[in-house]
């Protein structure tokens, strides 16, 4: 068994745990959904995954939970049974993802709310019996609960029959799995979510050789020395979520957050990736560009990350070369910072066009800028010019104004799928006044007046 399979296929035609369904092989429907397990900080941490673009590598050392691993002896779980009384499901075939994410978030050690109840299963996705009866599955769980106050998670969901009680050994049984392992070869090829890898290239990677770097704990973590926030690459998008750090800094994460993927994508997904995968509207990418971040290769070469981009889907980076660590500079206390984003669909979905702004101000005027933009070039753009025009300016409408003739001539998007070049142009323009207007709301009426 190669270590590319897909967790999903492994899981259906190896163990015959049919359970969990295959449903769109990309990571949106939510069909294939299990739970992973991992010892951190002397726990055991479990987040939702979709086993669809999980390899089978990345399950190493890992409690893997399918929806079987969560029927209890004699009847149903406490989440079952909600579903089941609620008339929560239909044909059934979703069913089991759904079950399996809120299992997820029974047992995670954070915030019970009804609303994130609910974003537990933002990734999961019914087709026939519509949300209500499954929101009302959902607020019965999430009353129970609601009674577990400081008691641990695990603990209190066995005794309330939400999951089996093997659950409280498997602590000590990570603990004694062996460690070794067969690596791949030097020239494998480097995966760590494998998010957009096992989209793209499902039909082929499954057979390559490739080399895992989930399990590594030194690409992992987010730290701060003397002003400079440091993350390992494997850092994912909910340990970002999750960071005291960038909780401080930029307090409307939340809701950038509920621009990008669904939870169980986030829990897989690692910044370097999105880096890495060079789409045009990677959305940290265009995050991390703003705040003109530096990445560090395994070879100890430094660049800035507005540098690693040279063409489309094309990287000043050697094939040996991953990223080990990213880097920027913590903001000070006169920064402002807003990301904005446009698609199809209001949340979890691909951009048309999105936008990073970032200024650090001394006192009415602009010391620094950084503006990023995504879906207007052939790589997520920093606009340099745009950026630099800012310096010494007020936000203002007549700054506006004039930064919006210096974006456009900046950019060069191209009609696709997503929309014409036109209609992108016309989305950056509006963003742009998006960030201002939300930097400072008096603007509106201004901008309405105008």
């Amino acid at each position: 068994m190669m270590p590319s399979t897909t967790l999903l296929d492994f899981i259906r035609y190896h163990k015959q745990l049919t359970g969990t369904k295959i449903g769109c092989r990309e990571g949106d429907c939510g069909a294939c959904s299990i739970l992973v397990g991992d010892i951190k900080n002397d726990q055991v941490v479990y987040a939702s995954a979709t086993s669809c673009l999980m390899p089978l590598g990345n399950a190493h050392k890992k409690h893997i939970v399918t929806i079987e691993g969560l029927n209890l002896d004699k009847e149903l779980n406490g989440v079952q049974k909600a579903f089941a009384e609620e008339g929560a499901t239909q044909c059934g075939f979703c069913t089991p993802g759904f079950i399996v994410s809120l299992c997820g978030y029974c047992i995670t050690d954070g915030e019970i709310s009804l609303q994130k109840a609910i974003d537990s299963v933002n990734g999961n996705i019914c087709r026939c019996t519509g949300y209500k009866s499954i929101e009302r599955a959902i607020a019965t769980v999430n009353g129970v609960m609601e009674r577990r106050a400081m008691r641990d998670p695990v603990e209190f969901a066995v005794q309330h029959e939400i999951i089996p009680p093997y659950f409280l050994n498997i602590k000590h049984r990570l603990q004694h799995l062996e460690t070794n392992g067969v690596m791949p070869s030097v020239d494998a090829k480097i995966v760590a979510g494998g998010t957009d890898l096992y989209v793209q290239q499902h039909d082929t990677i499954t057979e390559e050789n490739i080399s895992l770097i989930s399990h590594k704990n030194e690409l992992k973590g987010i730290t701060v020395k003397n002003g400079i926030c440091e993350m390992g690459a494997g850092t994912t998008v909910t340990d970002i979520a999750d960071s005291p750090v960038f909780q401080k800094h930029f307090p409307e994460l939340p809701k950038y957050m509920k621009l990008v993927s669904s939870t169980q994508i986030r829990n897989m997904a690692t910044i370097a990736g999105n880096f890495i995968n060079a789409s045009p509207i990677g959305d940290f990418s265009i995050f991390f560009l703003a705040l003109d971040a530096q990445i560090t290769f395994n070879n100890g070469r430094t660049t800035p990350l507005r540098k690693l981009y040279k063409g489309y889907k094309v990287l000043d980076k050697q094939p040996e070369e991953y990223i080990e660590k990213i880097s920027f500079k913590l903001p000070d206390e006169s920064f402002q910072f807003n990301f904005e984003k446009v698609c199809k669909r209001t949340h979890l979905d691909i951009a048309s066009v999105n936008s990073a702004f970032y200024i650090e101000k001394n006192g009415d005027l602009i010391s620094r800028a950084g503006i990023a933009a995504g879906g207007v070039a052939a790589v997520p753009a920093f606009l340099v010019k745009s950026s630099e025009f800012l310096t010494g300016k007020k936000l203002s409408i007549q700054t506006l104004q004039e930064l919006l003739l210096i974006v456009q001539r900046e950019i060069a998007p191209i009609s696709d799928v997503r929309g014409t070049a036109d209609y992108k142009r016309l989305l950056l323009n509006q963003l742009m006044k998006a960030h201002f207007i939300t930097l400072v709301p008096e603007m509106e009426n201004e901008l309405t007046e105008a």
